[in-house]
């Protein structure tokens, strides 16, 4: 059943929430949308049954080829023009319906009844189980017209579904609670399995053979435990877990936005066959305990295709395993969402648009540099261009992208791979990381010979990858005639939409750093014609997480602040000369280039992070 234009626009006027002016205007432009769309729709008829095949000047069709414009309602018109909000609309709409309305945000749903509904559904289609009778179930939905979801609900429960209408933010805060009660029922399934584990002592595992380990890797409540384990962690966010044997216990940390948190503590005794079994899913030797170990896996859930990298280091008690997690199933990224953006993004897509050349991406492990390049390279994959990779490992599967990965015990090295690649005709070519002289020089001579060369460098600054670039052997001519564009980067913590503003005064400030570093934000924030001209540093808001957030600590995800050192003419001159990382960076910094700490401070002022966070992510 749907609300009629003029039952929405009685009730609207007699509400007294819109003037009657505004309506009019609404009820015109959604008319004038509806005739357009029913105009479109008799020519799309005609020109199907032969009639009408008009022709443009050029000869083309006078139809698009595009999808059909929905025709808007009233309602529609009424949120677009910002006259209504969207659940203000949808409460309206279930009052003229006589559907209630119920207020999820402050209720906890019991686990068994949350679950009725698996959280990809519940997240798919918006909608939430909250209330359970003998026969049926309530729900409250976000579009109660959403007819396929409530009758794959009710195939699904067997119950008869009593459809309720609830707001975006109750909808947020029940989506929530999959996560809080998800790591309950983990918690509850690990306590339980690990009772049911055949202990074995200390001085007994030094003697198991091959054999022995690959039965206890078999045992069910290990298999249980190890499998939660990983779907805990895919569920968490988590991007690590490690697993560290310790004297009396064995500690499970995940690494969580790019911050490890303790999950759990296992018996010590559970230690052998969680590591046997980690081997066996990643195909390493169960009897080898004295020597480090690599390998892989990978595993689906509903929602998510991850692969484990699994690394495993003899310990002082035992095995440590850290296993990094890459989900293959994610959307790719655009520059904008890593955090580009201005001046930095306009650089970055003009260094894109050149044929030869380097592009440098600089920072310390886990500073999401692979995630820059493959999104670079994403951008850059159409059909006229060949881009070879060489990695280690290749952590993306990308189509249309020849990629090679690196093994040391073969003598297959970054150097070996990058000459083998320019006998295969690249245009393009990403190299995962210079780790020394010999790389170095081939992706130079690659950059020369007319290639594009991606690459990665362990540095703190983007200035300061020239002279580690200058100490692995390379002369500093040729880095002058090859360095485009150098990035550097970190991760930073993103706030929660549960967030306050504040403002700091000249004294706080000062406590975060130079004065002109604000000044410096403050520009680029009116040049992107984010604040206004004129605004002072004083009225800059920033942001920190509101006490009793649904996030555990306030942040959710992480974002890149960035350095884009574009190789001038006068940073070149410094180069030639012996110029040191500080003098490259401040002539960066004269030529507009925000340092990382102002782009951070750049996103802190827009509520994207904080300021405490900026300074965590780059106090080295």
């Amino acid at each position: 059943m749907q609300v009629s234009e003029n039952e929405l626009k009685t009730f609207i006027l007699d509400s007294g929430l819109v003037s009657r002016k505004d309506v009019e205007e609404a009820e015109a432009k959604a008319h004038a949308s509806q005739a357009a769309v029913a105009a479109a729709a008799v020519e799309g008829a005609d020109t199907a049954n032969g009639k009408g095949k008009g022709k443009d000047t050029n000869g083309a069709s006078s139809l698009m080829d595009d999808e059909p414009q929905r025709a808007q309602s009233l309602g529609d018109v009424l949120v677009t023009e910002g006259l209504l909000s969207s659940d203000a609309l949808r409460r309206i709409q279930g009052y003229v319906l006589g559907i209630p309305f119920v207020n999820l945000k402050d209720s906890k749903i019991p686990l068994e009844v949350l679950s009725l509904i698996p959280e990809p559904i519940a997240r798919k289609y918006n909608i939430i189980a909250f209330k359970k009778n003998a026969d049926s179930l309530e729900v409250a939905m976000l579009d109660t017209q959403d007819l396929p979801a409530i009758d794959s609900v009710k195939k699904k429960t067997g119950l008869n579904i009593m459809v309720r209408l609830t707001d975006e933010e109750s909808i947020k805060h029940s989506l929530v609670q999959y996560q809080k009660s998800l790591k309950e029922e983990f918690g509850d399934l690990i306590t339980k399995e690990t009772k049911n584990l055949k202990l074995v002592k200390e001085d007994g595992e030094q003697a198991l053979s091959g054999d022995d380990l690959k039965k206890m890797a078999e045992d069910l409540p290990i298999v249980r435990i190890v499998d939660t384990l990983l779907r805990h962690a895919i569920i968490q966010g988590a991007s690590d877990i490690h697993i560290e044997p310790m004297e009396e216990q064995v500690l499970v940390r995940y690494r969580i936005d790019g911050i490890l948190h303790d999950a759990m503590t296992l018996p010590k005794e559970a230690t052998a066959g969680i590591i046997a079994r980690i081997k066996v899913l990643s195909n390493l030797k169960l009897d080898e305990k004295r020597l480090p170990q690599d390998g892989r896996f990978k595993m689906e859930t509903e929602t998510d295709k991850v692969s484990f990298r699994v690394s495993l280091l003899p310990t002082y008690y035992g095995e440590k395993v850290v296993m990094r997690l890459l989900r293959e199933t994610g959307e790719g990224f655009t520059l904008e969402a890593l955090g580009f953006h201005g001046a930095s993004l306009e650089l970055m897509h003009d260094s894109m648009k050149q044929t030869t050349g380097i592009i440098l991406i600089s920072g310390p492990t886990g500073s999401g540099k692979t995630t820059t390049l493959y999104t670079v390279l994403d951008i850059l994959n159409t059909p006229d261009v060949n881009i070879s990779t060489v990695e280690d490992p290749i952590e993306y599967q990308m189509k249309r992208v020849n990629q090679t990965q690196v093994n040391p015990a073969i003598g297959f090295t970054f150097a070996n791979g990058l000459r083998a690649l320019l006998r295969q005709d690249p245009n393009i070519i990403m190299v995962g990381e210079i780790r020394d002289g010999e790389t170095a020089s081939l992706a130079i001579n690659a950059a020369l010979t007319g290639h594009l060369v991606l690459s990665t460098i362990h540095t703190n600054s983007a200035a300061g990858a020239i002279p580690r670039l200058i100490d692995m052997g390379i002369e500093p001519f040729l880095l002058v005639s090859t360095l485009r564009v150098i990035v550097g980067q970190r991760l930073v913590r993103r706030l929660t939409d549960s967030k306050e503003a504040y403002t700091l005064d000249k004294v706080e400030r000062e406590k975060v750093c130079k004065e002109e570093y604000f000044e410096a934000v403050l520009k680029a924030l009116t040049d992107e014609k984010l604040v206004k001209a004129g605004t002072k540093v004083d009225s800059l808001p920033f942001y920190h997480p509101k006490p009793g957030s649904a996030s555990e600590d306030g942040y959710k995800g992480r974002i890149g602040i960035h350095e884009v050192l574009r190789v001038s003419p006068a940073i070149k001159e410094l180069v030639l000369h012996g110029g040191i990382t500080d003098a490259i960076q401040e002539q960066g910094r004269k030529e507009g280039m925000l340092t990382m700490l102002e782009d951070g401070i750049y996103q802190a002022s827009r509520g994207v992070t904080s300021v405490e966070e900026v300074l965590r992510a780059i106090k080295d």
